[in-house]
């Protein structure tokens, strides 16, 4: 029987893979796991390449409630999913973009300042 319930995991400010994992009735080693290779469709791994040492690598998990109650049940649509996926990295690459651009006017501002 599952530690949560499915108005528990709606609830939680912050799901964690040992949340998931316990709710799923998996090891939160495979939820991470499942989701850095893109097979486990309840949320985004992402990878902090700055944050890696040596053999160490750092990466963040956000898991999406609905998502994760979705899997569980089997409601939820690979191909729906990697559509969302999509239109997301196309975003953040957008503003990757564009905070590059406020940066280069910021830094002109200030050699100009001085």
């Amino acid at each position: 029987m599952s530690k949560y319930t499915d108005d528990d995991i709606r609830n939680k400010l912050k799901i964690t893979c040992q949340i998931a994992g316990d709710y799923l009735g998996i090891f939160s080693n495979a939820v991470s796991l499942g989701m850095r290779n893109n097979l486990l469709p309840i949320g985004f791994a992402v990878h902090n390449e700055e944050n890696d040492r040596g053999f160490s690598e750092s990466w963040s998990y956000h898991i999406i409630a609905e998502r994760l109650i979705s899997y569980k049940y089997g409601k939820i649509s690979e191909i729906r999913v990697q559509n969302i996926e999509s239109n997301l990295e196309t975003i953040i690459k957008e503003f990757e973009s564009m905070k590059n651009d406020l940066l280069f006017i910021l830094s002109e501002n200030a050699e100009q300042e001085n």
